[in-house]
């Protein structure tokens, strides 16, 4: 191991030492009450039955809990929470949890604080299975592991920041350009991180630039043509921004993680192909890469489908149980998913053929100047 990585993995241990201590004691740099569940009873159980005849329990569970911030801090405080055994819209706590309080202005006859559970606490959960993705990255991944949580975390920077800048200085118009701006320098920071400045990583950038903005003016054209028809956006209605603009800066960010993935794929079978024989002719290399990308086409758009309805899943589930129609509740829930998924497999098939010349073009210079 290198002094380099040395250093990186003892950086990578000091800063997942200080984050888990901070989230287990960040309870000061919360403006809202935090509350530590130490004590818990169940007071009453009923049972209901809704118009369709599904039966659900109702609990009422009494919680001692002590304050972890704020003027009262240390202090207990009485609540009440119910919950339904389905579990659908509330919780079960139990002792060690910690949930966000609102506290009531007035004490009970005892003097005691009391008050209602606004929200559970759950950054520590989070930070713990980003932890678990980071080691697990730099287990498998090692040296191209690190450098996939360097990009990773740039690309989040560079998301946070552009989105910032949409939403208070920009005009609705400007979300497109932004978001082609940044699927630009999402090509570009995870495939130099990863793979390296070479002939193999040029070739990817190329493709997948071409593949995604191609990808996006068929999808445009055709939902031009279309006028839109059968696209519900009743996901979108509390925005205050134009849906079409924001339906397709999601296809622009969707897409291209799928384009990407095929443009390296297919990027590094070919110069690998060329590696392992420098005497290969140029048939045998296309007729190699089209059967590899025919092989991967046909998993990466499924993937991406099942990844797009994987999200409307509660909704449909919901629909059905309110006794909507089949029809009704995959039109209304899933016409987004199925574009979004159309247009990332458009964006896969166009890859393929775009990845296979521009790659064939950098072998053969990397060929020439051999």
């Amino acid at each position: 191991m290198s002094n380099r990585q040395h250093a990186f993995y003892v950086f990578i241990t000091f800063c997942f030492i200080i984050s888990i201590v901070f989230i287990y004691h960040n309870h000061s740099f919360y403006d809202k009450p935090i509350a530590k569940v130490t004590e818990t009873s169940l007071l009453e159980t009923t049972k209901t039955t809704d118009e369709h005849h599904n039966e659900d329990q109702l609990f009422t569970q009494h919680i001692t809990a002590q304050l972890k911030n704020g003027e009262k801090k240390g202090k207990p405080i009485f609540l009440t929470n119910e919950y339904s055994s389905s579990g659908a819209y509330d919780h079960k706590f139990t002792v060690g949890k910690e949930v966000f309080v609102s506290i009531d202005k007035n004490t009970d006859k005892e003097g005691n604080l009391t008050g209602k559970i606004t929200n559970v606490k759950r950054d520590k959960y989070i930070v713990i299975v980003a932890w678990i993705f980071i080691f697990t990255l730099l287990i498998i991944g090692k040296k191209q592991g690190q450098f996939t949580i360097i990009s990773f975390i740039i690309n989040i920077l560079l998301l946070s920041y552009a989105l910032d800048i949409y939403v208070n200085y920009t005009n609705t118009d400007s979300l497109l350009w932004i978001s082609a701006l940044l699927a630009i320098l999402f090509t570009f920071t995870s495939l130099l991180f990863i793979n390296g400045f070479n002939e193999k990583t040029y070739a990817a950038i190329v493709t997948t630039l071409f593949g995604t903005f191609f990808s996006l003016f068929i999808a445009h054209l055709a939902m031009w043509l279309t006028s839109e028809n059968g696209l519900h956006y009743e996901e979108m209605q509390f925005l205050t921004r134009p849906y079409y603009l924001v339906f397709m800066a999601g296809l622009f960010i969707g897409s291209l993680g799928a384009v990407m993935d095929v443009a390296i794929t297919m990027s590094s079978s070919i110069f690998e192909l060329y590696e392992r024989n420098h005497g290969i002719s140029m048939k045998s290399l296309k007729k190699s890469g089209m059967d590899i990308g025919r092989d991967i086409m046909g998993t990466i758009t499924n993937i991406l489908f099942f990844a797009y309805l994987s999200g409307s899943i509660p909704m449909l589930i919901l629909y059905l149980k309110n006794s909507s129609s089949l029809g009704y509740t995959l039109s209304m829930n899933l016409s987004l998913e199925i574009a979004r998924a159309l247009a990332g497999g458009i964006g896969v098939v166009l890859t393929i053929p775009i990845s296979l010349y521009i790659s064939i073009f950098f072998v053969n210079r990397k060929r020439e100047k051999s």
